[in-house]
């Protein structure tokens, strides 16, 4: 029989496994674990998105104080260029290599997590905020929809403004029996419950392992990292010219 009849679909209703919600779930919580490494740790700040950086620019400008205003250019700049190179790689690398830039992107992430570990606590905190930017930033660019839905995997705004629209259908369609929002206002509520779960985790890990608490990281980014390398080379092997939705 020929070995691509032999191949089975991404799953039954046509994701690929880089879409799936568990894989969402567990990228969320591991920003929510980031953004408390980052701020007990690494300089009382949050890494995974710009907002407060852009402020505090601002803030600085607005103040005269230029060299300050300067300096936010580091973090801001480090986002920027996550999502430059996340942009460009996913076509070479799959025209060079039998997996998606996705699973690549995991394996990044778990080396930079792997030696943001030895980075003693005396380090400069710049060292580990800029590279979590650079990592979020990469990471909020590729993975975009689960299972259809648009998702962020490394910030709770957008999920909490989501909750917000969700509820209000809810009371509109009240007594209507239209439940078509439900399954959008369920997948957002979960992804802000497992970015809370994260932070918690990061926040008890933390004040025991301090800097190394990081590694911990390591264990769900591992579940991701062989579930799509299962993926990519047996379960959806000669499938990676397929985008994932939201691309």
């Amino acid at each position: 029989m020929n070995g691509s009849a032999e191949r089975k679909e991404p799953d039954a209703s046509g994701f690929l496994m880089c879409e799936r919600n568990w894989i969402y779930d567990t990228l969320i919580a591991v920003a929510g674990f980031f953004g408390a490494y980052t701020y007990l740790l690494r300089g009382n700040v949050f890494c995974n998105a710009q907002t407060g950086n852009v402020v505090l620019m601002g803030m600085a400008l607005g103040a005269g104080k230029w060299r300050e205003a300067v300096y936010y250019l580091i973090p801001i700049s480090a986002y920027l260029l996550g999502a430059f190179f996340s942009e460009l790689l996913p076509n070479p690398v799959k025209r060079r290599m039998p997996l998606r830039w996705d699973t690549l992107l995991i394996g990044i992430e778990m080396l930079a997590v792997i030696a943001l570990g030895f980075v003693p606590e005396s380090a400069p905190v710049q060292i580990s905020q800029v590279t979590i930017n650079f990592i979020a930033s990469m990471q909020y660019n590729t993975f975009r929809q689960a299972e259809g839905v648009p998702m962020a995997t490394t910030f709770a705004t957008n999920h909490i403004r989501q909750i917000g629209i969700g509820l209000a259908k809810e009371v509109r369609h009240f007594g209507t029996g239209k439940k078509e929002h439900r399954k959008k206002l369920d997948r957002h509520f979960k992804m802000l419950l497992f970015f809370v779960a994260g932070a918690v985790a990061g926040t008890v890990f933390c004040n025991f392992l301090l800097g190394r608490a990081i590694w911990i990281t390591l264990i769900p980014f591992g579940a991701v990292l062989a579930a799509l390398l299962y993926a990519d080379l047996v379960t959806e092997r000669g499938m990676t010219e397929r985008k994932p939705a939201g691309h």
